[in-house]
C-alpha cells in the first residue's frame, strides 16, 4: 500500500548518537565507547554527582514544590545565580542589570533560540555567522536551520596539532563588519585545544576593532582545568575588559552530569538595561511559539546546588574529580603509546584540555579501530577521553598502535 511519504528519503545517521548506537549492539568483550560526550567512572559507568542526588532528596521532600507550568524565560532564581557562575560576582553587566537572562534546553537549545533571535531580530550584517574549522557537528545545522549564513574561520591547525591563532585572526579581519562569530569559551570541541590568555585578548580586541558580534557557547567550565573560575576565563574578559555585547549559551549536561535533564541557559549582555529588558521580551517571542516553556527538574536541581554554598562547594570538587580523572587518563593514554614507540608524536593528548582529544587519526585509520577492535570514536579522529580508564587504557593504545603499524595487535 503505497503513503503520501514513500517519496521521503532515509535521513543520513547523527554520526555521534549512531556510534552509540552501534557501541550498544556490539556484543565484543572488549568493546570501547569513545564516541559520545559524556562522563564515565573508571568502571566505564554513567555518574550521578552526589551534590545532585543531594538536591533531587531535597525536591522530593518539598511539600511546597509542585508540577505547574514554568515561566517561557524560566526559574527566576536561576538567573542571578548562573550569571555568577559566569562572569563572577564583580560582573559589571550583571551590577548594573543589563543582561537578558532565559532558560533554555540545554546548550542545544539556547544555540537554536539564539540563532533565532538573531535572524528575526537583529541586523542583517549579524546574520552571517562564523564557526571556527572544526568545531562540534551541530553547530552547522543549528544555524543554518535559524536561517542564518553559515561561515568557517581556520581553528585547528593538524600539522602542529595545535590551535591555529593566526589563522583565525587574519580571517576575523576579514569578516564583514557586524558578521556573528561563535566562540567556545572553554575546552574547544572536538580538538580540545583552547587559546592562551594573551591570545584570547588578541581574539576579542580584533572582534571589537572590527565590530563582530561574539555568540559563545559554554558547554564545559570546569572540565578544563578542574577550577570553575578559571574556566570562566573568556566570558569574564568580554565582560569587564572588553565592554562588548554578546551572547552566551550555557548548558549544565557536562559539569553537573545533567545530559537528559536538557537545562541550560541564554544570556544577552547589553549595553543598558532598557535594552536587555526589550531583549528578554523577544528571546520569550521565539520561545513561546517553539516549545513554550522549559522542564522545571532540571531548573530545580541546578538553583538547589548554585543556591546553596556547601552544596556547590561539594558540586565544586566534584567537578574538579571530574577533570582531574580525565587529565590522568590523557597522561596514561600517551605513555602507553609512547611505550609502544607508536608511530608519530603523542604530546598533543597531554596538551589538549577538557572531555576530548583530537587524535590526528585518519577516516580509515578510525573504520580499522572501529571494525577490527570494537573501539567506537567519531570518524574525525576525535575520542572522548571520559571513555578511558585504567582498565582499557592499555587496549586502546594497543589496538592504535596496532592500526598506525599496520600489525595485528593480537586482539584482532
Amino acid at each position: 500500500m503505497s503513503s503520501i511519504f514513500d517519496h521521503i528519503p532515509e535521513a543520513p545517521a547523527d554520526p555521534i548518537l549512531n556510534t552509540a548506537a552501534q557501541f550498544k549492539k556490539d556484543t565484543h568483550a572488549k568493546k570501547v565507547n569513545l564516541g559520545i560526550g559524556a562522563y564515565r567512572c573508571d568502571d566505564g559507568k554513567p555518574v550521578i554527582l552526589e551534590s545532585v542526588r543531594e538536591a533531587e532528596l531535597e525536591i522530593a521532600n518539598d511539600k511546597n514544590e509542585n508540577k505547574e507550568y514554568s515561566p517561557i524565560d524560566g526559574n527566576p532564581e536561576l538567573k542571578l545565580l548562573t550569571q555568577k557562575l559566569l562572569l563572577g560576582d564583580k560582573s559589571p553587566a550583571i551590577a548594573e542589570g543589563r543582561i537578558a537572562s532565559s532558560q533554555a534546553l540545554s546548550g542545544t537549545g539556547s544555540l537554536r533560540v539564539a540563532g533565532e533571535f538573531i535572524k528575526q531580530h537583529m541586523p542583517k550584517e549579524n546574520h552571517i555567522i562564523y564557526l571556527p574549522k572544526p568545531t562540534w557537528g551541530n553547530h552547522t545545522a543549528i544555524f543554518q536551520k535559524a536561517g542564518l549564513e553559515v561561515r568557517g574561520y581556520p581553528y585547528w591547525d593538524a600539522e602542529k596539532k595545535n590551535f591555529n591563532c593566526t589563522g583565525m585572526l587574519e580571517e576575523l579581519r576579514k569578516a564583514p563588519a557586524g558578521a556573528s562569530v561563535l566562540l567556545h569559551s572553554v575546552a574547544h570541541n572536538p580538538t580540545g585545544i583552547d587559546p592562551t590568555p594573551e591570545q584570547w585578548s588578541s581574539i576579542l580586541a580584533t572582534m571589537k576593532t572590527h565590530k563582530l558580534f561574539p555568540v559563545v557557547d559554554n558547554a564545559y567550565q570546569g572540565f578544563a582545568s578542574g577550577d570553575l573560575d578559571k574556566d570562566a576565563h573568556s566570558t569574564r574578559l568580554l565582560d569587564k575588559d572588553f565592554d562588548m555585547e554578546f551572547m552566551i549559551c550555557q548548558s549544565f549536561a557536562k559539569n553537573l552530569g545533567l545530559y537528559g535533564e536538557r537545562i541550560g541557559m541564554l544570556h544577552v549582555i547589553c549595553k543598558n538595561k532598557k535594552a536587555a529588558s526589550a531583549v528578554l521580551s523577544q528571546v520569550k517571542g521565539v520561545i513561546r511559539p517553539m516549545y513554550s516553556s522549559p522542564p522545571i527538574h532540571g531548573a530545580q536541581l541546578v538553583v538547589r546546588i548554585l543556591g546553596k554554598p556547601e552544596r556547590r562547594k561539594k558540586w565544586a570538587n566534584e567537578v574538579k574529580h571530574m577533570a582531574d580523572r580525565i587529565n590522568t587518563m590523557r597522561v596514561a593514554l600517551r605513555k602507553e603509546l609512547e611505550s609502544l614507540n607508536t608511530p608519530g608524536t603523542w604530546n598533543h593528548i597531554t596538551d589538549q584540555i577538557g572531555m576530548f582529544s583530537f587524535t590526528g587519526l585518519s577516516a580509515d585509520q578510525c573504520t580499522q579501530l572501529i571494525e577490527k577492535y570494537h573501539i567506537y570514536l567519531l570518524k574525525s579522529g576525535r575520542i572522548s577521553m571520559a571513555g578511558v580508564n585504567t582498565k582499557n587504557v592499555k587496549y586502546i593504545a594497543e589496538s592504535m598502535n596496532a592500526v598506525l603499524t599496520n600489525k595485528n595487535s593480537g586482539y584482532a
